[in-house]
């Protein structure tokens, strides 16, 4: 009697194969992702307290004594972008600094249930500056934040002494980047994405985005020694990244109807090299839209003034 031949296994079909081989990387990708956050979560621990406004926490940092100032970050940032950068410091000499961690960064919560624009976003620091007992303040916003700083003066124009606004984005123009991050933002996906393959390419892609953000300026020595990369490259910033870059155009159009409006003094900063925003189509094109209001260009600087120029930006604050 013949012994019956041995078989092999059968092959599983090549698009169930890489099916499977796809989402055991996915599965390994998103397990080191949240390593990593909780690594440099355990690295860089929140340095300021918690205020709640109806039912979310913001991490707001504190120091100095005098005349208020709020500072406000752009997208995909936090509080140590005004620590690394010596501004922080330098006006909690002769101010009282308060540095927030906008909805969804650092520290502070973004709840799904809210569409986090410039107007939401500008409530909830209404909110934590009236718990801190800021009855007065001048704003200074960055970038995304400028958005938030304009929302901010309009919501509440008594509470707002001053506005200082920095490398913002206020006139729509077409930016591909809101194309790229809109389904990043979307629940489900936005999640996948933000937890597998947006950290691994952030890294990667990092030194182009420093490039962007910074160029033609050099990066500063003490921003790359000092300025916690795995703190804004976490699934749960990340995400909250991408949902601010697809507000971006449609936030422009709502509050562009509103800039004549603004009646406190408004500074206007922006580098006239910066490869972000354009200076003349925002920073300049705002300055004619304001009556009264101050233009500060600083010649050939990119979009990271307080980061490049501190001084220039702890004058307009002191001078506004």
């Amino acid at each position: 009697m013949t012994a019956p031949a041995l078989t092999s296994a059968r092959p599983l079909p090549t698009a169930a194969g890489l099916a499977l081989a796809g989402a055991a990387a996915l599965g390994a990708g998103a397990v080191e992702n949240g390593r990593r956050a909780r690594a440099a979560e355990r690295a860089v621990p929140p340095v300021g307290r918690f205020v709640e406004v109806g039912g979310t926490r913001l991490h707001v940092l504190e120091r100095g004594r005098g005349p208020a100032l709020v500072l406000l970050h752009g997208n995909g940032s936090l509080i140590q972008d005004w620590l690394v950068s010596g501004l922080f410091e330098a006006a909690a000499r002769t101010h009282r600094v308060i540095a927030v961690d906008r909805p969804g960064f650092g520290y502070s919560e973004r709840p799904r249930s809210r569409i986090w624009t410039p107007t939401m976003q500008a409530g909830l620091i209404r909110g934590a500056l009236h718990s801190l007992g800021v009855d007065t303040a001048t704003v200074l916003g960055h970038s995304w934040g400028a958005q938030v700083a304009v929302a901010l003066a309009l919501q509440d124009p008594a509470r707002v002494r001053a506005l200082v606004l920095e490398s913002g984005y206020y006139f729509p123009s077409p930016r591909i980047d809101g194309l790229l991050f809109a389904a990043q933002g979307l629940p489900g996906l936005g999640d996948l994405v933000s937890h597998t393959v947006a950290p691994v390419t952030s890294r990667l892609l990092w030194p182009r985005i420093l490039s962007r953000l910074f160029g033609p300026s050099p990066v500063p020595e003490r921003f790359a020694r000092d300025f916690p990369v795995e703190m804004v490259l976490r699934p749960s910033q990340l995400r909250s990244a991408a949902a601010e870059s697809a507000l971006m155009v449609p936030d422009a159009f709502a509050l562009r109807p509103h800039y004549g409006d603004l009646r406190m003094p408004v500074t206007i900063l922006s580098g006239t090299g910066d490869r972000l925003l354009s200076h003349d189509g925002q920073a300049v094109a705002l300055h004619r839209r304001i009556p009264g209001s101050r233009l500060v260009a600083v010649e050939g600087a990119g979009h990271m003034l307080h980061q490049i120029a501190p001084d220039r930006v702890l004058a307009a604050v002191t001078g506004a």
